[in-house]
C-alpha cells in the first residue's frame, strides 16, 4: 500500500489576517489563507489561516509531527495567548489545530521499501504537552481508494 502524508499546525480566525498572526507570533508562516479569497459567497476559504507545514516525503508521521512541533515549541506561549485572544473576540472555539492528512494507495513516488514504516504513528508526551499548552486540537483526515 502506497501512502502520501503531510502534517501542519494552523491558527484560524474569522477576522485577524494571517500576516497579522505571523507578526504577533514573531514567526512567519509556511502557508497562509485569506478568508474568501477564492469565493465570497459562501466564503472560501471560510477563515484566515496561518500554517507551519511539513510535506517532506518519505518521513513517518512521527517525524513530520516532530518537525512541525519542534519549530513551534519555542513559540508555544505566544501561540496559546494569540489563540485565547482570538477565541475571546470571536467566540469560544478551537483556534489551533495540528492537522494530519494521509492518502492511502496514492500514485506518488514514495520509496517502496519504506512504505510499511509509514502506516503506524503515535503522539509522544512532548507533542501532547504542546497541544495542551496551546489549547490546540488534533484533526486526522485519511483518504483512500474504495
Amino acid at each position: 500500500m502506497r501512502v502520501h502524508q503531510y502534517v501542519y499546525f494552523s491558527l484560524r480566525s474569522d477576522h485577524m489576517p494571517a500576516h497579522e498572526m505571523a507578526a504577533r507570533l514573531g514567526l512567519g508562516a509556511d502557508e497562509m489563507s485569506v478568508k474568501a479569497s477564492k469565493r465570497e459567497n459562501p466564503p472560501m476559504p471560510r477563515a484566515h489561516a496561518w500554517r507551519v507545514v511539513c510535506r517532506d516525503g518519505g518521513l513517518t508521521l512521527d517525524e513530520q509531527i516532530d518537525r512541525v512541533t519542534g519549530r513551534l515549541e519555542p513559540f508555544a506561549d505566544e501561540i496559546a495567548a494569540l489563540a485565547r485572544e482570538i477565541d475571546a473576540s470571536e467566540g469560544e472555539g478551537i483556534t489551533g489545530t495540528l492537522q494530519v492528512v494521509r492518502y492511502f494507495n496514492d500514485d506518488g513516488d514514495a520509496e517502496e521499501s519504506r512504505q510499511h514504516q509509514l502506516l503506524g504513528w503515535h503522539l509522544d508526551h512532548r507533542v501532547l504537552d504542546f497541544l495542551h499548552r496551546t489549547g490546540a486540537e488534533l484533526d486526522v483526515d485519511e483518504y483512500g481508494d474504495d
